[in-house]
């Protein structure tokens, strides 16, 4: 019988080596932490693991600078079966109206795990975002954001939707965040799926 807390070891293992090797670039190593089938949901992207990588890479050639850091996790285990709840910082850097800002979200990394030939897998990684900020990296620049369109983004990653819309990605504007019905729907999807229930993408 597998020891659950050598498990959660393992679990914990696989999060913190995607954020490294991620954030480092380390794109060979970083598609060994995924299922074959893993997909990846954020704000500016929604698909499968492999295109990820592309259009990340694509972005870094831009100038696109974004981050992670992790915090405390909570991991539910169910034999081959796992739901990771990650704390983490999502932090991205870019003009805003002009500015050079920093964008710091802060949220949970909700991951449905499998285990396949003995090693855990990501399958499906949901981002929950809770809530964020904006500021200049230049203490003394002003900053004047619209406040019309700032107000339409959603009030868990507001910032993030703005800074990542102002430099022309299409940001899904439903994703789970604090409270709210998309997060209660992903609580409940994770629970099925954890009792044995096909994967609801």
């Amino acid at each position: 019988m597998n020891d659950p807390f050598v498990e959660e070891l393992k679990i914990r293992q696989l999060v913190e080596r995607w954020a490294v090797w991620r954030d480092a670039g380390d794109w060979e190593r970083f598609a060994t932490v995924w299922h074959p089938d893993g997909v990846m949901m954020a704000t500016w992207f929604q698909g499968s693991f492999t295109e990820f990588i592309r259009v990340t890479q694509e972005g870094w050639a831009k100038g696109v600078s974004i981050l992670h850091f992790l915090g405390g996790s909570a991991i539910d285990l169910a034999g081959d079966r796992a739901i990771a709840q990650t704390k983490m910082t999502i932090s991205q850097r870019g003009p805003v109206e002009g500015v050079l800002c920093d964008v710091v979200c802060t949220g949970r990394f909700y991951d449905f795990l499998v285990k396949v030939a003995g090693e855990w897998k990501l399958l499906h990684r949901q981002p929950i975002y809770e809530k964020d900020r904006i500021d200049p990296v230049d203490p003394s620049a002003r900053l004047a954001l619209d406040a019309d369109r700032l107000a339409r983004m959603p009030e868990g990653y507001r910032h993030l939707a703005y800074i990542q819309t102002g430099i022309g990605y299409q940001v899904k504007m439903d994703m789970p965040m604090l409270k709210g019905p998309q997060v209660e729907a992903l609580y409940a999807r994770g629970a099925r799926w954890l009792a044995g229930g096909a994967l609801e993408r």
